[in-house]
């Protein structure tokens, strides 16, 4: 089936599920599920019974879109993400992507675990992510431009909206949450880097390193989606702090980060005209 009419497919038949309007939707990362039981949840749809939806394969993400309200809005919410190395194709990565701009989103904001480069960070901190670097292998706009998409070279010089950002340092100063702001860079993964990597990445620019979100962010700027963007510092790639990690480690300090970052996104979404 062709591309439009499989992303075409999967809206109808959300639509046919859910029939409110949503404008504002929410990817919940790593360790971040428990954010959407924030959400005043009125639908919840399986990956697995929407048309065309990949399947997420990562333990930590429970493959459900949840549909309700949070800060008085009505928001769409991916519990569980797709990621490149779990073999999907950047097209299959950014799906939904192209599915949620159907359903009218018209403002995205995306979490991740990520691991910090910044020698000011500490494990469990937050990041609002400011900018970006792409070092995946492949660009989720490689192929066939549907003009349908937007431009087939999208500006990418306001990736994260600064007025988001201003709206979520505001109420973080407010309430004396510390947080970071910062570049991501997105990797293939899934192993986790070298020292040496470690020290390339912060050699170019970046702030915290993960393994999702770019291509996203890219296929979201592309159709016009404003997008903010956060991440929980789940380990240190930071010359004399870097020790072995495992995916427990990292649940672990996501979910000492996600008070913080759950309070920011619903005070995100509440200012959201």
């Amino acid at each position: 089936m062709d591309y439009l009419n499989q992303i075409s497919e999967a809206a109808s038949f959300i639509r046919s599920q859910y029939t409110s309007e949503v404008s504002i939707a929410i990817i919940l990362g790593t360790g971040l599920g428990h954010l959407g039981d924030q959400i005043a949840v009125e639908k919840e749809i399986e990956y697995a019974n929407i048309p065309n939806f990949p399947l997420s394969t990562v333990e930590s993400h429970s493959g459900k879109l949840i549909f309700g309200e949070l800060s008085g809005k009505k928001v769409m919410a991916m519990k569980g993400r797709f990621h490149y190395y779990e073999g999907y194709s950047m097209k299959e990565v950014t799906f939904p992507i192209r599915v949620m701009h159907q359903l009218g989103i018209r403002r995205l904001m995306v979490s991740n675990a990520s691991g910090g480069l910044n020698p000011d960070q500490e494990v469990g901190e937050v990041m609002l992510i400011r900018d970006q670097i792409d070092l995946f292998p492949e660009s989720p706009l490689r192929g066939w431009h549907y003009e349908e998409f937007g431009p087939r070279f999208p500006d990418m010089s306001d990736a994260y909206s600064a007025d988001l950002i201003s709206i979520a340092l505001g109420f973080a100063k407010a309430n004396n949450y510390h947080v970071h702001t910062g570049v991501y860079v997105g990797v293939q993964g899934p192993n986790l880097e070298t020292p040496a990597e470690y020290k390339y990445l912060r050699g170019i620019g970046a702030d915290a390193v993960g393994m999702s979100t770019v291509p996203e962010v890219i296929v979201a700027r592309q159709m016009g989606i404003e997008v903010f963007g956060i991440s929980a510092i789940t380990d240190l790639g930071v010359e004399g702090k870097i020790k072995p990690v495992t995916i427990v480690d990292v649940l672990a300090a996501a979910a000492k980060a996600e008070p913080i970052m759950a309070e920011i996104i619903k005070e995100v979404v509440r200012q959201i005209d």
